[in-house]
């Protein structure tokens, strides 16, 4: 059963889902929708034109879908998407998009810490977990099962492939690709994220195969699209590989070296 707090403002023109759980002096805006179990705790602000999922957890002081800090927004109406089972913590902001993508989205299982910041435009995976104090630009764009430490400032445009780690305290200007730890200023590659991808049942012969194309990758001195060449013609073709190879060939900004 649905339950709204008394002090709570909820437009009529909201849409909650059953078992909405709406805490005190939380506010909801017109057009806004919510899914099934969903829970907003005090203070929480969802703004027209969000979606949330079902069975998320939104905490005290979260602000999601208000207008995005760009200079050019010209008051276009733009979006916010949340997937299911996603927990968004104290005070972490999530702007909506500009007329560049018209959504910001934030993928299903995903944990944002305390003071998080999702700016416009931003496109968040599946089973992302961004640490307290993470700041993103706008245009950000993160694959499935990458974690960030805290206080990292990502730069706009910014590609993060999947099941990356980023460690806390670091600057991430360029595109960091799938499956490999980052650290360092200048941010560079770290080695393999070898723990992530064990525990996601990653194969010794697959981690193997990766081994050998960051070695081209990192290892070899060779310009990115010289070790892009090289690992197309020397490295089996597994789906891992192809998944590095169309990230290596699809960025603008470069990637960390």
């Amino acid at each position: 059963m649905t339950h709204i707090h008394s002090t709570a403002v909820v437009d009529p023109k909201a849409e909650l889902g059953a078992d909405v759980q709406i805490g005190p002096f939380a506010v909801i805006e017109a057009h806004v929708q919510i899914g099934d179990g969903t829970q907003v705790a005090s203070h929480a602000v969802i703004a027209d034109g969000s979606t949330i999922g079902r069975n998320c957890r939104i905490s005290s002081g979260a602000v999601i879908a208000t207008v995005p800090q760009d200079l050019k927004f010209e008051n276009e109406k733009t979006f916010v998407v949340i997937g299911d089972n996603t927990t968004i913590r104290e005070y972490a902001t999530i702007n909506r998009a500009t007329n560049h993508s018209y959504y910001t989205r934030v993928g299903n299982n995903c944990l944002l810490m305390a003071y998080s910041h999702v700016a416009h435009d931003c496109r968040l995976g599946d089973h992302v977990v961004i640490a307290n104090s993470v700041n993103m630009a706008g245009h950000v764009v993160i694959g499935d099962h990458v974690g960030i430490g805290g206080m990292t400032a990502i730069h706009q445009f910014v590609h993060i492939g999947a099941h990356t780690f980023i460690g806390g305290g670091f600057r991430v200007p360029k595109d960091v690709p799938p499956y490999i730890l980052a650290m360092g200023e200048p941010l560079r590659y770290g080695g393999l994220n070898l723990v992530g991808l064990k525990r996601r049942g990653f194969s010794t012969a697959t981690i193997n195969t990766l081994k050998q194309a960051f070695r081209i990758l990192y290892r070899s001195k060779l310009t990115l699209a010289e070790a892009v060449k090289e690992i197309d013609m020397q490295i089996p073709k597994i789906p891992e590989i192809e998944n590095l190879l169309e990230f290596l060939t699809s960025g603008d900004r470069g990637i960390i070296r």
